[in-house]
C-alpha cells in the first residue's frame, strides 16, 4: 500500500502483511501531536487518532526521505515523525530501538478507505488510552483487550526473536533526525482541551 505525505513530496510503501492490529489512540500525546501538525482529519470526534501499528521492516520510503523530520513531545516520549513539507504524520516509534514498533498514522496511507479496511479492519473497533478520550468512545472491551494482546504478543515475539527496530535509527541506536523537543508547556498547551 501506498504512503504519501499531503502535497506528495515524501512517498512510501507499507507491506498490510507486517501489520499488528488497527487501533485508535486516545492519549493526550497523540492528541498534542495532531494539533501541532495542524492538520484538519487527524483526530476522531472523542480525540483519537486512527493509526496502524507494525513491525517497522514493514515501511520504506521511495522519495522524499530529506524531508521526514522527527518532533518528541518531552525527553523520554515516542519519536514521532512527520513530512516537514506539509506537516503529514509518516509514523510513531518508541526511542528505545529494541521495541520492534511502529505505528503508522492511517492519514498517511495514500488508498481508498474500503481499501485501508480490508487490509486492516475498520477504523474504532480498537481502542487504547480511552481514559482521555474527550468523547464517548465507541468499540467493545473484547475488541480492545485482543486488539491490545496482538500488538504485545507481535512485540513480545520480535524481542525473543532480537530485532531491533532500524528503520529511523542510525547503527548506535541514535534517531537518523534530532528530534525537535516540546518543553511542558508547549505539551500541555497541545493537549488540553476537547
Amino acid at each position: 500500500m501506498k504512503l504519501a505525505c499531503r502535497c506528495g513530496d515524501v512517498q512510501g510503501e507499507i507491506d498490510p502483511r507486517r501489520a499488528y492490529a488497527r487501533a485508535t489512540c486516545y492519549c493526550r500525546d497523540c492528541r498534542a501531536f495532531a494539533r501541532w501538525l495542524g492538520g484538519d482529519g487527524l483526530l476522531d470526534a472523542a480525540g483519537g487518532t486512527d493509526i496502524v501499528a507494525m513491525a517497522p521492516d514493514g515501511l520504506r520510503f521511495t522519495r522524499g526521505f530529506d524531508k521526514v523530520a522527527c518532533l518528541s513531545l518531552g525527553p523520554r516520549g515516542l519519536l514521532r515523525w512527520y513530512a516537514s513539507c506539509c506537516h503529514t504524520p509518516l509514523g510513531n516509534i518508541p526511542r528505545d530501538p529494541k521495541l520492534y514498533y511502529l505505528g503508522v498514522p492511517v492519514p498517511a496511507i495514500a488508498e481508498p478507505a474500503d481499501a485501508i479496511d480490508a487490509a486492516y479492519g475498520a477504523p474504532g473497533r480498537i481502542a487504547v488510552n480511552t481514559g482521555s478520550a474527550t468523547g464517548e468512545v465507541n468499540g467493545s472491551g473484547l475488541a480492545r483487550f485482543t486488539g491490545t494482546l496482538r500488538i504485545v504478543a507481535n512485540l513480545l515475539a520480535a524481542k525473543l526473536r532480537g530485532r531491533r527496530n532500524t528503520l529511523l535509527f542510525d547503527a548506535d541506536g541514535l534517531p537518523l533526525r534530532e528530534p525537535q523537543l516540546l518543553d511542558k508547556a508547549e505539551r500541555d498547551a497541545l493537549s488540553a482541551g476537547p
